[in-house]
């Protein structure tokens, strides 16, 4: 690793002579993820085990590396003597002690602190020569073998490669785990498409957006005005509002909202805007009704969400209109007969909405049931699901997140699986099963259906065989899907050709819970009853910060002491945002600190501003198509359950029982999810939620998701904050739609 890393992390004074100072990084005690601002402890070999606390942006510096960073000394009024580093550089440790504790830190894959220990016992101080020029000469060291010896010359190079990378990257404040994966997509090619093509950047690597990207290329002397610039910051603008929900943007909307991104004249964006359009692989064009069959607008789609809903629409239409009909024998049933024989097997009588569901969902080839808790949705779903295979139907099931699948399969006694599953989702993102390879299955039941956005709609619809009956299962007042697009909502549209039922009865089993009754005063604008039930609480709290702590404290300690809930299996923290004193981010913390603390005997490592340890419940917040046998997708949840610091790599088990590893540079796929937002939370079950609700997310506070958090619970509700908050949030209805056409081009 002859060539050190630099790293520049604040100006200091002119004429300012600064002071240098030389230690190894021991730990970091603190890091901002967001700015990059770290206060570490290094320990600078005056002996006697004393550590030195450094603060500054140390960003990229990684736990063993020997340092050389300039600064000025300070103190502080709480923590005393520390030094304040403005840059630094990575040198390589020259004495016994340095080189062992370099290379057990678990920067080089392969090498933990035991083999660690063996190979300066064998080398010494030439230790690092040998590795760097000669390291077919580590099979000497006792138990090391060629295989491991090859694959620690390998990991050596490719840590040197990645950190010539990171000392371009660093002067403009790029982070090592973006610089890493900038390695991994182009490896030697790395420095040149950073200089020439910056933009690709935001397109090709995952966590980077375009104002990294926009920085990076003002570094390396784009002017402002490129053409190039500009047409990357309208796709970034148009796949900004992708993540918003929205499937396009009105063109005067994404002219606006550019202009001010890019601070460039309107002219140029709007030329610009012609040359995408007319490079079919930009964006398209098109004329579409406006809000609530308003004046037309035109939409601009970035193409693939606009091939996604043509393609959906005309699926649809097809399955509707198809002549054949894979059940048959539901044409001239004798309702009565079947109806009958079907309570006697469940033991229940379906009230007249239920029957008009089960009618419908096995007579129509698409058809809707949506409906809020306590209503019905899944013993009318089990129903339809008995009397079709009572006809030899074959019957496949499925729903967006693994939870939803297990509950589905519990509920049907028949195998369910995720919608990813089902398709055989293979990496890069295509599905085994499409039109022209469909699902053998007579009838498709996706439940959880609300969470179903247009890019994973449309693979589903595909993959469903003419004539193949398909019955999409939701509760449409709740949020819609992460994803862009609002499905269930616009197939339930007025005039729309798929046939729904809604469930509006309340069953009186499920009127007995406070969870189901506060459910459906919620959605109906009525505050909910917090008082004399055994199911649903308040916790008054108005300061944000003491609900915060107070949240943590009813979910860790509380509700586990009086019901005997495990508090991270059985406990869910929802908030309605992720950021502030009761956001998620800063729940997460103090839960992890409350459920996992820190204990020698237990295995962590520290990425970014998180710390992972074994026993850590996570999430998973991108897809990624290359993991796992069909991928892992964002929102997929589950436990760590095994950390190996030689191999750089830890192991999830998600809540779809698959073992997934994560090598730790791909750690920022990761988030811990003792808390999530109500969001994230979509299609999953706990027995318990705790939802904090304060002033402090007042823009975000809306029926709907209050809603939402509410029906998460199977048996336990607490909410944590203000009445004034709450009130708000039952009086808030969602402020406009979300810009799709699907509805339009269905009619």
């Amino acid at each position: 690793m002859s060539k050190p890393a630099t790293a520049r992390a604040g100006a200091p004074a002119p004429g300012f002579t600064p002071a240098v100072l030389e230690g190894v990084l021991e730990r970091i005690t603190y890091a901002n993820e967001d700015n990059g601002y770290t206060v570490a402890r290094v320990d600078t070999g005056r002996g006697a085990g004393e550590l030195l606390t450094v603060v500054g942006s140390l960003l990229g510096a990684q736990v063993g590396e020997s340092l050389r960073m300039e600064g000025r000394w300070g103190s502080h009024p709480q923590y005393g003597k520390q030094f304040t580093v403005d840059n630094y550089t990575t040198i390589l440790p020259a004495t016994i002690q340095g080189i062992r504790r370099y290379l057990g830190s678990g920067l080089i894959k392969g090498i933990g602190p035991k083999i660690a220990e063996r190979i300066v016992d064998h080398f010494g101080t030439d230790t690092l020569d040998v590795i760097e020029q000669e390291p077919k000469r580590l099979v000497e060291v006792p138990g090391l073998g060629p295989k491991r010896t090859k694959l620690i010359g390998a990991a050596w190079e490719e840590q040197k490669a990645i950190k010539e990378v990171m000392v371009f990257l660093q002067g403009v404040g790029v982070s090592t785990s973006i610089a890493v994966r900038i390695y991994k997509k182009y490896e030697d090619a790395s420095i040149s498409v950073v200089k020439n093509q910056p933009y690709r950047l935001a397109a090709d690597v995952w966590g980077i957006g375009f104002l990294t990207a926009d920085r990076i290329a003002q570094a390396v002397g784009i002017p402002h005005d490129s053409p190039e610039r500009v047409k990357a910051g309208m796709q970034y603008a148009l796949s900004q509002s992708t993540d918003q929900g929205h499937c396009f943007l009105p063109e005067e909307q994404l002219i606006s909202d550019s202009v001010k991104l890019l601070q460039v004249d309107t002219g140029l964006v709007i030329e610009c805007l012609a040359e995408l359009a007319a490079d079919d692989e930009g964006v398209v064009r098109e004329q579409v009704p406006g809000p609530d069959g308003g004046e037309p607008v035109t939409a601009v789609y970035l193409v693939p969400f606009h091939r996604a809903e043509l393609s959906l629409a005309g699926q649809l239409r097809r399955l509707l209109r198809a002549d054949e009909d894979r059940m048959p024998a539901f044409r001239d049933v004798a309702w009565d007969k079947a109806l009958a024989w079907l309570a006697q097997r469940t033991g229940a009588e379906l009230a007249p909405e239920q029957e008009a569901a089960v009618k419908l969902a096995l007579t129509s080839k698409v058809a809707v049931l949506t409906g809020g808790p306590g209503c019905g949705k899944s013993f009318t779903v089990r129903s339809i699901v008995e009397l079709a295979r009572a006809k030899k139907a074959k019957v496949v099931l499925a729903a967006p997140t693994g939870r939803a699948a297990k509950r589905l399969a519990e509920l049907t006694g028949a195998e369910a699986s995720t919608v990813h599953r089902l398709l055989e989702l293979k990496p890069g993102g295509d599905a085994a099963y499409d039109r022209d390879r469909p699902l053998d299955a007579d009838l498709v039941v996706v439940d959880e259906a609300s969470m179903l956005d247009l890019l994973l709609a449309n693979k589903l619809i595909k993959a469903v065989a003419m004539g193949a009956h398909l019955l999409l299962v939701g509760d449409v007042d709740q949020l819609p899907s992460v994803g862009a697009g609002e499905v269930l909502r616009d197939l339930l549209a007025p005039g729309g050709p798929v046939p729904s039922v809604r469930l509006t009865r309340i069953f009186r089993q499920a009127q007995e819970s406070g969870v189901v009754t506060n459910a459906h005063r919620i959605n109906s604008g009525q505050q909910p009853l917090t008082t004399g039930l055994k199911d649903f609480f308040l916790f008054v709290e108005e300061e944000t910060e003491e609900a915060g702590r107070l949240t943590v404290d009813v979910a860790a300690r509380r509700i586990p002491a009086r019901f005997g809930l495990d508090p991270r299996r059985d406990v869910q923290v929802l908030a309605p945002m992720h950021r502030g004193p009761a956001g998620a981010g800063t729940l997460n913390g103090l839960l992890q600190q409350a459920i996992t603390p820190a204990r020698p005997d237990l295995p962590e490592k520290r990425f970014g501003g998180r710390v992972f340890r074994v026993g850590d419940k996570v999430t998973q917040i991108r897809n990624n198509y290359d993991k796992g046998r069909n991928g892992v997708f964002n929102g997929t949840v589950g436990v760590v359950t095994a950390l190996h610091p030689d191999d750089q790599r830890l192991t999830v088990l998600t809540d779809e029982d698959e073992e997934i590893g994560y090598d730790f540079d791909e750690l920022d796929e990761l988030a811990h999810a003792y808390a999530v937002t109500i969001h994230r939370s979509q299609g999953s079950e706990y027995p318990a939620v705790v939802i904090p609700v304060t002033t402090g997310a007042w823009m975000m506070l809306q029926r709907n998701l209050l809603y939402t958090a509410v029906t998460r619970a199977k048996r336990l509700v607490v909410l944590v904050g203000s009445r004034k908050a709450i009130g708000q949030a039952v009086r808030t209805v969602s402020a406009g739609r979300r810009f799709t056409a699907l509805d339009h081009r269905l009619g």
